[in-house]
């Protein structure tokens, strides 16, 4: 730690920037070709393309590409860092419920919440909630609530979702310390096959842990040139109370509709224009805090909850093909996600509402630097603005606790660097270098506070050796930064409140006191790794993949919520102690402070097989999180974990059966012992149907039980337990021409 932090501080950012501009770049393709990379490493493979009198060969698979990584598209295996992507295949077979179910197996992620899908929030790497970068289609979702979940999108309208873990703060800035998630809607390609212009799908489902039904119903077009296309898709879902593992019923009432349209138009070959608008309503009756296993009582009312959310995007690609140096996308957006909460037994409503406008613009530009080393520098700019509104009609002047009034705006800059030497002359193989840094300036204000302002550098520098095409080592050295939220910096307003001993029949408040003197997070990250590809292993036209990688993060000035309650008001003597009273005066009060300097350290490993019979993906990690002042478990933890889909396809019936496994060590990663939890093991079973030939070609059925055994066990802490035994299907039905 000390050799790297010392050469670090005599160095500074001034070398990165000296790095990347002596080496000066040149152009990948802009985001449009991107997601056109990334279709095509998802494209049908031989075995559903190809004719009887033309014998398939090659893998049956291709390795994906990830699009948000670096920018430009990149396998992931020639990522110098990890990153996991989601295909649409995949989010089919898993027939997701919510958004959270999608990132099962997915190591390093731990979904957080409960098993509400209105309190679900997502951690990569032991953080969460403003830890974590979330985009859908390149929109910031700044929607971040302490109860009220983090992301609103329908799984089915997902074409794919990335995940890339460690440190993004050198492309995306503040929030990326844990990493991002960017979500990838559908188009029209995704559903559309070679000379094929139009078609519409429909399909039905059922889960009956909670007796949820879902219908959906999607058209899409393109014309015989393809230069235009779109897409328009509805969702409905209507589910009931969550039969737990436990055996309790959790009372729970959602009803939900998501929509989506979207449009590209390419006016030339260099231009290309896309337009979309997703909308999600969700409404559901529920307490008010609908994390954990919590249910309905004095202390946290029924609501009737109605959440919205709302992201229009337009993407400007303008990419000529004569030229290596302009490679640009534009994409201005704005987004919506507000919670509305009014008490089903009172008057009383709280919401909170954010809105967010922003635009990104990057390009890149190619050229090589020798015969024998190219170049791809990636720069750009960024600026975005959240607005917050809060609501208590009980608040004093109508304030909510902890929710204020307050606007935080960002400008930033970023520069991005990708040098590869494809020969070393003194040693086999190909090297590359990839230096970054992004500056970010921003500033918040809240009505009657003073504004609180700020700037970071956040630098990456990694390097990637490819030995022999079979292999890559990595390693990287990251900094993150996260600026303090717009609730932390001036939060007011009533937080809970208590009942006075000795009697218990009045009360007193515990309020929020903003803490304008809150510093940024920061993280200095160290990963290294490597990544194996190889074919024709075992069976004809195999493919095994493997990627891992051990990281080790300092996090200082870690932003916690300190909650500091009389001891009076628990009923202990008053003298010399503060009597139970409301607000700071007596000590009854909540805080955002930098409490914790933390040590993270993981290891992630993911191995996947694919052959025309049979395939396999497996995930297993592991994390560890101290408090190095006071030794105590720091961050979102989660035991070892092990995950397996593993599965055969049958293609002389159109069939695919597969079994998934989750096996979980016991945790002890906890200050207190009465949280310790059991280890579990979780097992499904799931099979799909898809007839490629006849009368039912557009048919698919996938059928499935999940959690077989009906298994009580926890996954957020001791205590919540998940859903119980879950029979599940879907059947959908396309028509192309």
């Amino acid at each position: 730690m000390s050799g790297k932090e010392g050469w670090v501080r005599r160095f500074g950012a001034p070398v990165w920037l000296i790095a990347m501009l002596a080496s000066a770049s040149g152009a990948a393709a802009v985001e449009t070709e991107a997601e056109d990379a990334a279709q095509d490493a998802d494209a049908p493979t031989a075995t559903q393309t190809e004719t009887d009198t033309a014998p398939p060969s090659g893998p049956i698979s291709i390795p994906p590409v990830s699009v948000y990584a670096t920018r430009s598209p990149t396998p992931v295996l020639d990522y110098p860092g990890r990153v996991t992507v989601i295909d649409r295949e995949r989010i089919q077979t898993l027939q997701p419920s919510s958004v959270f179910d999608v990132l099962q197996g997915v190591p390093g992620v731990q979904v957080q919440g409960g098993p509400r899908r209105t309190g679900q929030s997502i951690s990569i790497r032991g953080l969460e909630g403003e830890g974590v970068v979330i985009l859908v289609d390149g929109a910031r979702q700044s929607f971040v609530s302490g109860h009220d979940g983090r992301v609103f999108i329908e799984p089915s309208m997902l074409q794919a979702v990335e995940v890339i873990r460690g440190p993004g703060s050198a492309l995306y800035g503040s929030g990326a310390l844990g990493g991002v998630i960017a979500f990838r809607t559908v188009e029209a390609g995704d559903f559309l096959e070679p000379g094929e212009t139009f078609g519409a799908e429909i399909g039905v489902g059922y889960q009956d842990v909670n007796q949820e039904v879902m219908g959906h119903g999607t058209v899409f077009g393109r014309t015989e040139d393809g230069r235009y296309s779109g897409v328009a898709s509805v969702v409905y879902r209507n589910a009931d109370d969550i039969e737990l593992g436990s055996g309790l019923t959790l009372p729970s009432d959602d009803d939900l509709v998501s929509g989506l349209v979207s449009g590209t138009a390419d006016l030339s070959d260099a231009l290309s224009i896309t337009g979309s608008y997703l909308s999600y309503r969700l409404d559901t009756a529920d307490p008010n805090n609908p994390q954990a296993n919590n249910l309905v009582d004095s202390t946290n009312a029924l609501v009737d909850r109605s959440v919205a959310s709302d992201t229009v995007r337009l993407r400007i690609a303008y990419a000529p093909l004569d030229s290596d140096w302009i490679d640009l996308a534009v994409v201005p957006y704005f987004t919506r996600a507000s919670v509305e909460e009014p008490e089903a037994t009172s008057d009383r409503y709280l919401v909170r509402e954010v809105n967010t406008f922003g635009i990104t613009a990057d390009n890149r530009t190619r050229f090589q630097l020798a015969d024998s080393i190219d170049s791809v520098l990636t720069y750009g700019l960024e600026f975005y603005r959240d607005e917050q509104d809060g609501e208590d009609s009980d608040g004093a002047g109508g304030v909510r606790g902890g929710v204020p009034n307050a606007h935080a705006e960002v400008f930033a800059v970023f520069l991005q660097n990708e040098i590869t030497f494809a020969d070393l002359g003194f040693m086999p193989g190909e090297l590359s270098f990839v230096p970054a840094v992004r500056y970010d300036h921003y500033a918040n204000e809240a009505d009657g506070q003073a504004e609180v302002t700020d700037d970071a550098v956040s630098p990456r520098i990694a390097m990637r050796y490819e030995p022999a095409p079979w292999v890559n080592l990595f390693a990287s050295y990251a900094r993150g930064f996260r600026a303090p939220s717009m609730d932390e910096l001036y939060s007011g307003g009533v937080h809970f409140s208590l009942p006075v001993p000795p009697t218990y029949t009045t009360f007193v408040n515990n309020e929020f006191v903003g803490n304008p003197n809150l510093l940024p997070e920061h993280s200095e990250t160290i990963e290294i790794g490597f990544g194996l590809d190889f074919q024709e292993v075992v069976l004809d036209r195999d493919l095994l993949t493997a990627e891992a990688s051990y990281y080790w993060s300092e996090v200082d000035n870690l932003i916690d919520l300190q909650v500091n309650i009389p001891a009076a008001c628990f009923g202990a003597p008053s003298p010399p102690l503060p009597p139970c009273g409301s607000g700071m005066a007596f000590g009854n009060y909540s805080t955002y402070v930098n409490v914790a300097n933390a040590h993270l350290e993981g290891f992630e490993l993911e191995l996947d097989y694919d052959s025309p019979r049979f395939y396999a993906q497996t995930s297993f990690a592991t994390i560890d999180g101290e408090d190095r002042d006071t030794g105590q478990p720091i961050g979102v933890l989660f035991p070892n974990r092990f995950y397996a889909d593993l599965g055969t396809r049958i293609p002389e019936a159109d069939l695919r059966l597969g079994s998934r496994i989750t096996v979980a060590a016991d945790f002890n990663e906890v200050a207190d012992a009465s949280l310790e939890r059991d280890g579990y093991a979780v097992f499904d079973l799931y099979a799909t149907w898809e007839p490629t030939g006849g009368p039912l070609d557009g048919l698919r059925l996938d059928v499935g039980v999940e959690n077989v055994a009906d298994t009580d066990y926890d996954v957020v802490s001791a205590g919540v337990s998940e859903p119980g035994r879950n029979f599940y299907a879907g059947l959908s039905y396309r028509l192309t021409f």
